[in-house]
């Protein structure tokens, strides 16, 4: 949708489809999501990381990173610094912060979608106070 080439990232992180994680996940690189996780998961300040959720993958709690592709289910708030791709199967209960958002028929928000224009600071200052709020 917004043209160019993509490049398949590498995944420095899984958690498999037969994998439930109770806790707060924070990483860099590339991480990807096909089984259970309760927690906050947050990419590493300033990084080019991305995360992705499988229609089988599931994470209740606020997820934070530069890229966020979802094709499974958040239950909790989506900061997506620079780009969120919501494909197909997508269901987010919550509110989408994000740069610029690609959205799939059938990919469902129960919340509100804010635009947050420009650089990862304004990320930077939700994940703050975000942090300050728990």
């Amino acid at each position: 949708m917004f043209g160019g080439k993509k490049k398949n990232p590498s995944i420095d992180t899984l958690v498999g489809c037969n994998s439930r994680v109770d806790g707060n996940i924070r990483f860099s690189g590339g991480f990807h999501v096909d089984g259970y996780v309760k927690g906050k998961v947050k990419a590493a300040a300033d990084s080019l990381s991305i995360v992705s959720i499988s229609e089988r993958g599931v994470i209740e709690g606020t997820v934070s990173a530069p890229e966020i592709v979802l094709n499974g289910t958040i239950i909790g708030d989506v900061v997506a610094g620079n780009r969120i791709v919501l494909g197909p199967n997508a269901r987010v209960n919550g509110n989408v912060y994000y740069n610029l958002i690609e959205m799939s028929i059938g990919a469902e928000v129960n919340g509100k979608l804010i635009h947050r224009p420009g650089t990862t600071t304004p990320l930077l200052a939700y994940q703050k106070k975000a942090s300050d709020a728990s």
